[in-house]
């Protein structure tokens, strides 16, 4: 029985293993190429499988696309709960201040993926950007109510609304990136210049001065 139950869980491992690494590999070449130039028989040739073994696993193109957005969302999650497992708000601030720092001189544009979501794949990218949303508004709010614990961040700062203020913006630039593009500016500048004055607008005197310190 042991050996059975083993047996049945390693399987289920391999599985998924499986499964991750066909959403990976296409995910990075729906990155670097766009979603409606690559197809199913394009994925199985870059990780060697059969499209047999394909449909194994996803019933068609959308649901991979779908699995494939939703794991962008669980990855997000994850780094941001890891953020928030801290529990010490100076260190989100410092944090945040190197990830700021490594990206400011990013000028890369949208990808293609993006405009092939808006465009071929509607209703998946609207899903998407509702997840998006409740997920960073989420972390926006627990971020702003740590900073407020360790007298950080403004008391008197509506907590609720401000995350929903910030986790609009980031997705209503996603979504409306053409315009930030069309102003010679791309999404890594908007984040920047978007966080900084995040962060400077709901710190208390003494975050703000925590925040001069490192940057």
């Amino acid at each position: 029985m042991h050996i059975s139950f083993f047996c049945c869980t390693f399987a289920a491992v391999l599985s998924q293993d499986q499964k991750k690494n066909i959403i990976k590999t296409a995910g990075e070449m729906f990155f670097r190429l766009g979603i409606r130039s690559v197809s199913i028989d394009d994925i199985c040739r870059e990780i060697g499988m059969s499209k047999k073994t394909f449909y194994v696993y996803f019933a068609s193109k959308d649901e991979l696309i779908e699995q494939m957005l939703q794991a962008n969302i669980d990855y997000m999650a994850g780094k941001m709960q890891e953020l928030l497992d801290l529990r010490n708000f100076r260190q989100l601030v410092k944090k945040f201040i190197k990830h700021q720092e490594a990206e400011k001189n990013d000028v890369r544009r949208v990808p293609q993926l993006v405009y092939d979501l808006k465009k071929y794949y509607p209703r998946q990218f609207a899903d998407f950007q509702v997840k998006c949303f409740e997920t960073q508004k989420e972390f926006i709010k627990h971020y702003l109510e740590l900073g407020v614990e360790e007298g950080l961040v403004r008391a008197n700062l509506n907590i609720e609304l401000t995350a929903v203020l910030f986790a609009k913006i980031h997705n209503d630039a996603i979504r409306d990136f053409e315009v930030i593009e069309a102003h010679n500016h791309n999404m890594h500048q908007l984040g920047h210049t978007a966080m900084d004055v995040f962060v400077r607008g709901v710190l208390s005197d003494e975050g703000l001065k925590l925040f001069n310190e490192k940057q």
